[in-house]
């Protein structure tokens, strides 16, 4: 390491014992004990403009936080809440490797990894919901695009294509069968770009990344709290966030599950995600998006699945791999809950209709 992690403490003007903290796979996580504090070293080989990322995390809950005090909150603990240095900044740059943030600790919350019940997926529908309502009317031209085109299921297709003809790894023989299920099912992949693009579907303020464990749940309530991991917030459509936080929460199984009789989507969990999301943004969603609301699912897990296996053709470059043909694994998964998503979609969109009535 090119650094002290108490040496970077005394640059946000905190002196405290410091060890590793949670299980993130993009930065390196840290906890401070009394004062508590959450210190993170950002990728900057995924986010390679500290300065943009920062901007955005910190207008974001600046924005949040006057709602929440609007509201009769506690913008302690429903928002996120960035340090700065003692020399006012948002951040700390050893090196343009080693660039720290830190985060006010929220205290009496915990997170959920998996094992989510319906009660669960309905708390953090309304928190995600919550989160696209707050934020309807911030000023969207002032946020920057931290991963370019990272929703865009056009892109990652071409991205596919040229993969399979390039075929780095010589893997494209073994994975026909993937190959043509993907390419059969390019078709919907533009549906929501082209609503951005022609203004049908509005440009929101996206998380983009809405796993369950990035909400932080009140330990005692067990109501959803306060929305984490703002990396990846960034201007989009809100049908991103529904479809990927329903991606992984209503699968019945692990992502990388090999055993595809296991991989089955629940709609019981559908309903209660979207019964709490729906239930907070009825005032601000447009008509277009209600329709749209069942196929994003479809839609974000076709699109992770492709970019899995786009990852598998090009020697597993991107994704973290345990194993021999992971992303193969993975995509596969994804592959399995597209066609369960589809069987499904009339069940799923009679759900929403009922929501939205």
């Amino acid at each position: 390491m090119n650094f002290d992690l108490n040496d970077i403490l005394s640059k946000f003007s905190v002196n405290s014992t410091i060890k590793n903290y949670g299980n993130g796979h993009i930065n390196d996580t840290y906890c401070t004990e009394e004062p508590r504090y959450i210190l993170q070293r950002i990728n900057t080989n995924v986010f390679k403009n500290p300065d943009e990322l920062m901007q955005n995390i910190e207008n974001v809950t600046d924005f949040l936080r006057k709602k929440i005090i609007d509201n009769y909150g506690d913008p302690e603990r429903e928002t996120m809440t960035v340090i700065k240095t003692s020399d006012g900044k948002n951040y700390y740059e050893v090196d343009k490797d080693n660039v720290f943030r830190l985060y006010k600790f929220i205290s009496g919350t915990k997170t959920i990894e998996s094992g989510a019940t319906a009660k669960d997926m309905f708390s953090a529908g309304k928190g995600f919901g919550n989160f696209t309502k707050m934020l309807d009317d911030f000023p969207i031209d002032t946020l920057f695009e931290t991963i370019k085109d990272f929703h865009n299921t056009p892109k990652r297709v071409e991205a596919l294509k040229e993969a399979i003809e390039k075929d780095i790894a010589e893997r494209r023989r073994y994975v026909e069968k993937e190959i043509d299920f993907a390419l059969r099912n390019a078709e919907f992949a533009g549906k929501v770009t082209d609503g951005l693009a022609s203004g049908e579907i509005p440009l929101r303020v996206t998380h983009n990344d809405t796993k369950i464990n990035n909400i932080l749940f009140d330990e005692k309530s067990g109501e959803a709290l306060c929305v984490i991991d703002l990396d990846t917030v960034m201007p989009g459509s809100m049908l991103y966030d529904f479809g990927d936080a329903l991606r992984i929460g209503a699968s019945t199984a692990a992502e990388d599950e090999t055993d595809l009789g296991k991989v089955h989507f629940d709609e019981t969990i559908f309903k209660a995600f979207a019964k709490g999301y729906i239930g907070e943004v009825k005032d601000v969603m447009t008509k277009k998006e209600a329709e749209l609301f069942a196929f994003s699912v479809k839609l974000m897990t076709y699109e992770c699945g492709i970019r899995f296996l786009t990852d598998h053709l090009n020697g597993d470059t991107y994704f973290k791999i345990h194993r021999e043909n992971h992303n193969l694994d993975r995509a596969r998964n994804q592959f399995k809950l597209v066609e369960e998503i589809a069987k499904k979609e009339d069940i799923l969109n009679g759900i929403v209709k009922d929501l939205v009535k």
